[in-house]
């Protein structure tokens, strides 16, 4: 439907809708506040920001750099170094804006490494994704959900590319939303490998068949269904960033959980090194996480601790990755074993 032909009501009803989805406030920080920086945005805007003003890069400009945000973005790092210039570092600490560090841009990007190691963590799944289509038959029955895995991991660090390039409200929620549905597919399919849902009893019968699938599918909407009530939850009640932590975190933890018990079983019932690896990249993927609690201004005004954190879940994907094609290879075998 075109919408021209909308009537209003409908229109006022998807503006609304728009609204609550895109519109927010963005965070106030301690340089926010500083009436050095308020001034200077003031004079910045006032000085360049009307007719004859200068024109801005185009590789700033295809990325939505406007004017009064180049005014916002020279004066946080004019503040920054007038007070690193005053005193030593260690009795002067720098000061976030609009709850970011005032980090140096390349190419227009506003946090370039966290860009690049977002790219790198897409680059593998995509290279995951590749050898699981190439090694692992199509008729293996967990091999979709390991490729929907690596989709939900496309998804979630292309967002975080966006969001990282340009912070605005929308690539802020888009990368959110879409870490969550990343989150929650973890949990979705780490059950199914861990209790093998996909199989049906041992004396195989179609109603045995028929019970796995309905399960599975029972499960598929339980997980769905508390995603879609979380992205409800943020985009049209509140959007309350220590919710969103706790529920994924949750999450997170019930899901490495799963994979831990599951490393500890399977070693002891195989008796292989390569049955551990799911606790290991556990724990790979905890101590990591660990470097978000020790946040500290960015290293040459671009390298932080989230974007490290970023590269740091680089090596584990590449791993599981590894283990996934490992653990087909080995089930496939046993089922050609017992044939």
């Amino acid at each position: 439907m075109r919408l021209g032909n909308i009537q209003l009501p409908q229109r006022l009803l998807i503006a609304l809708c728009l609204f609550y989805v895109f519109a927010g406030v963005a965070n106030a920080s301690s340089g926010d506040r500083l009436p050095e920086f308020k001034n200077c945005v003031t004079d910045c805007i006032s000085a360049n920001c009307g007719k004859g003003g200068p024109q801005i890069p185009l590789h700033h400009g295809a990325l939505l750099w406007t004017c009064p945000s180049e005014c916002d973005y020279t004066c946080q790092h004019i503040v920054t170094s007038q007070r690193l210039s005053r005193d030593p570092p260690y009795l002067t600490p720098i000061h976030q804006f609009h709850g970011k560090w005032p980090f140096h841009r390349f190419l227009g990007l506003q946090e370039p490494f966290s860009v690049l190691f977002s790219l790198l963590n897409f680059l593998a799944h995509y290279w995951g994704i590749s050898r699981l289509k190439a090694e692992i038959p199509a008729s293996y029955a967990l091999r979709k959900y390991y490729i929907g895995f690596g989709y939900c991991g496309f998804a979630s660090w292309t967002f975080s590319m966006i969001f990282h390039a340009r912070d605005f409200v929308v690539t802020e929620r888009l990368d959110y939303f879409a870490a969550a549905l990343s989150v929650m597919y973890g949990l979705f399919y780490a059950p199914i490998r861990v209790f093998r849902l996909d199989r049906p009893s041992a004396s195989a019968t179609d109603s045995s068949t028929s019970r796995s699938s309905t399960l599975i599918r029972v499960w598929a909407v339980l997980c769905a269904s508390l995603y879609c009530a979380h992205v409800f939850y943020l985009t049209f009640i509140r959007f309350d960033y220590t919710y969103n932590m706790a529920a994924n975190v949750a999450v997170g933890i019930i899901t490495n959980v799963l994979w831990t018990g599951f490393s500890v079983v399977r070693v002891r019932k195989v008796g292989r090194l390569w049955a551990a690896w799911p606790g290991l990249i556990v724990a790979w993927i905890v101590l990591a996480m660990g470097l978000e609690l020790f946040d500290f201004a960015p290293w040459g005004g671009m390298v932080d601790a989230h974007s490290l954190w970023h590269l740091g879940t680089v090596g584990p994907t590449v791993w599981w990755y590894n283990f996934l094609i490992k653990d087909a290879r080995e089930d496939l075998q046993d089922k050609r074993l017992k044939a």
